[in-house]
């Protein structure tokens, strides 16, 4: 067959907890002082883009978030943030909540937080939206790449993939832009499932799998011979179809910039799926510190770093590969990562064979109860998310040209839309008994 066409390239610490309990206490007042900070990141040279457009159909938010005074400083305006309903969610600081009223004026989404926690509320997600979504999600699975056999339908649903990236794209402009987001979302998992994890997955072999199917995010360029028995291999297996196809969809909206930025965060997961597959393989029980690299690569930054093509606009190559912005990006995929991991680990511990997670590697390297290395695990998130949010201030006060500034409150609208899916899907998570 012919080689197919790709387009041209509140938190509320728990009193009692030995933990955590100054993260963050101090965090907005650092951040006021970075000016004073002889170093820090410089913005590059391009010229500034046309505006952002406004946060489109945004929902009001739950509880608005507390203005920042207007005392006119650049970084105290992006502190600040947009105004108008629906627009608190992507503000990169936020102020400490006010203690919440003693009768809620809205009845709270399923499950709750893991306790002391750091995180930011966000709007429910449009149900609409979240119908559309979801719909055309089953139908692309369904009817064009074949993803799943019948019996994995529930699973599917209870993955609510439609509410997730409704959640976490707060400011698409359109459902197209959003389905972007989702299939490629969709496409990682199946991966993961199918290679790596519930569904088959096995470390044995994983280096050739992951290799076979980058190939369908970043083409084989190779002989007339052989071109037609890769562009075949792209329908061998469910994971390969959804990529492609994933893949396809995406570099129809994405700049070449873009696409090219996305195939290099893959390829940094890949490394990061091979890391623990080898640990896995010889059974080597990592150190925290290598467990948190390995985790700076397996994670979820492929999500956020398109936050601008799902956005409707694009972020300069040049801007993007500012060490800075770098440091940004990685931080947010850290953090979220280890909500997943905290999220999640009721779950691993149900499955079968050993599953690595913070918890656990704490557990192990530090002679840490359970319950001492969950709530250490919450603690190391809290400064990540710490970090995240005071370098991403930093660096919109150096640099506050329209696509760095909307950029960053993407990513942030990501971090936070992560963390509401995490604790909402009831279906597939549970909190431990440690409180």
């Amino acid at each position: 067959m012919p080689a197919p066409e790709l387009t041209p390239p509140q938190s509320s610490l728990p009193e009692a907890a030995p933990f955590g309990s100054h993260v963050l206490a101090d965090a907005a007042a650092r951040v006021h002082d970075i000016k004073a900070v002889t170093s820090g990141p410089t913005c590059a040279s391009s010229p500034p883009g046309p505006p952002a457009p406004p946060v489109l159909d945004a929902p009001p938010p739950s509880a608005p978030a507390a203005d920042v005074p207007a005392t006119g400083t650049a970084l105290e305006r992006v502190l600040r943030g947009p105004s108008g309903l629906g627009t608190a969610g992507l503000r990169l600081i936020r102020r400490e909540e006010p203690a919440p009223p003693s009768k809620p004026a809205a009845a709270p989404a399923e499950g709750p937080p893991v306790p002391g926690l750091y995180h930011h509320p966000v709007p429910e997600p449009d149900p609409a939206k979240v119908e559309e979504v979801s719909r055309r999600i089953k139908s692309w699975a369904l009817d064009e790449v074949t993803l799943y056999p019948d019996e994995w339908e529930e699973q599917f649903d209870g993955f609510s993939v439609g509410r997730y990236m409704v959640a976490c794209h707060p400011d698409a402009p359109s459902i197209d832009h959003l389905m972007v987001a989702t299939r490629l979302m969709v496409a990682e998992n199946a991966v993961d499932d199918c290679y790596c994890e519930d569904h088959g997955g096995s470390p044995i072999g994983l280096g050739g799998r992951l290799l076979l199917a980058h190939t369908a995010l970043d083409p084989l360029y190779t002989t007339r011979e052989y071109q037609p028995q890769w562009a075949q291999s792209l329908h061998a297996d469910a994971p390969r179809r959804a990529y492609r196809s994933a893949m396809e969809y995406f570099v129809r909206t994405a700049s070449p910039a873009q696409a090219d930025r996305y195939r290099h965060d893959m390829a940094r997961l890949h490394m990061g799926y091979l890391a623990e597959a080898a640990w896995a393989q010889t059974e080597y029980a990592p150190e925290v510190w290598e467990y948190l690299a390995m985790r700076q690569f397996n994670n979820f930054r492929p999500c956020p770093t398109i936050t601008d093509t799902v956005g409707g606009y694009e972020l300069p190559a040049d801007l993007h590969a500012q060490a800075a912005m770098q440091k940004v990006i990685a931080l947010a995929g850290n953090a979220t990562t280890i909500v997943n991991d905290l999220y999640s680990y009721t779950k691993e511990l149900d499955a079968p064979g050993r599953h690595l997670n913070l918890p656990t590697v704490l557990a192990d390297r530090e002679g840490l109860s359970e319950r001492d290395a969950y709530l250490k695990a919450v603690e190391v998130h809290n400064d990540l998310m710490n970090d995240f949010e005071a370098e991403a201030a930093a660096l919109a006060a150096m640099c506050p040209v329209p696509s760095v500034l909307r950029f960053l409150k993407g990513v942030a609208a990501w971090v936070d839309g992560n963390h509401y899916w995490h604790r909402t899907n009831t279906y597939r998570y549970s909190l431990p008994d440690f409180w």
